[in-house]
């Protein structure tokens, strides 16, 4: 049965056809940011379903993480290296909750987020959210977290400042850049917890390493990671 949303959009979609943000061909009814084409040919992991992943490797002796997930490869030539640009710089915050989704159904139905109490967000610098108008982080978490029936806490972790680029610092000069650049605002609300933390793209792991390290001074907490991306040296 038609619903007059429903026609309204078809009606739009004839005489103002919205493109495919990936290869610009219009999009049809059920399609969102992405058409069908682009969506199966976007370079996907399967690390929901892989304990012991490369990219849950890269935290081994770093810091504890249960799990840890990404839901595409992040490279040059990526279609979710585009996507991400324009959701942090072009003020695209469908884009995030939209893929929030997808990967939040992905997650939900692998039993990944099973026994996940609070999602937790990566914050951003505050003078940069301010500017921006949003926490791309928070988006993402926001449409994961549709599908999987858990709040979204964007109040337990904050960030106390802003560190600079990490692509051309070493292992201990990225860590030295991020130490300490996080504190937990409710410690006594997330003590003995499993709090799934929630970034946009993985690079060096340096962020997520501060933001793990500062939530389990908590006491008790468990810390699962999902991020829409991980940088390719991360995941082979």
């Amino acid at each position: 049965m038609f619903h007059i949303k429903d026609i309204a959009d078809d009606f739009l979609s004839l005489f103002l056809p919205r493109p495919c943000l990936s290869c610009g061909v219009p999009l049809v009814r059920g399609e969102e940011v992405l058409c069908t084409g682009c969506m199966l040919d976007m370079a996907r992991t399967d690390f929901h379903l892989r304990r012991g992943n490369m990219l849950e490797q890269a935290f081994w002796g770093r810091c504890i993480v249960e799990r840890a997930a990404a839901y595409s490869v992040y490279n040059r030539g990526s279609r979710i290296r585009k996507l991400i640009h324009l959701l942090k710089y072009s003020g695209r915050k469908d884009i995030g909750i939209m893929l929030g989704r997808l990967y939040g159904s992905v997650l939900a139905e692998s039993g990944f987020t099973d026994g996940i109490d609070m999602i937790i967000p990566v914050p951003l610098d505050p003078a940069r959210e301010r500017r921006r108008g949003f926490n791309q982080s928070k988006c993402i978490a926001e449409g994961i977290a549709s599908h999987c029936c858990l709040p979204v806490r964007s109040d337990i972790l904050r960030r106390t400042g802003r560190s600079g680029s990490q692509t051309k610092r070493g292992r201990y000069e990225r860590w030295e850049n991020v130490e300490g650049l996080f504190t937990v605002t409710r410690p006594r609300e997330i003590a003995g917890r499993h709090l799934l933390l929630v970034d946009d793209v993985i690079t060096t792991g340096s962020t997520v390493e501060a933001c793990v390290t500062a939530l389990q001074s908590a006491g008790g907490v468990r810390v699962s990671v999902a991020a829409l991306a991980a940088a390719q040296k991360l995941t082979v």
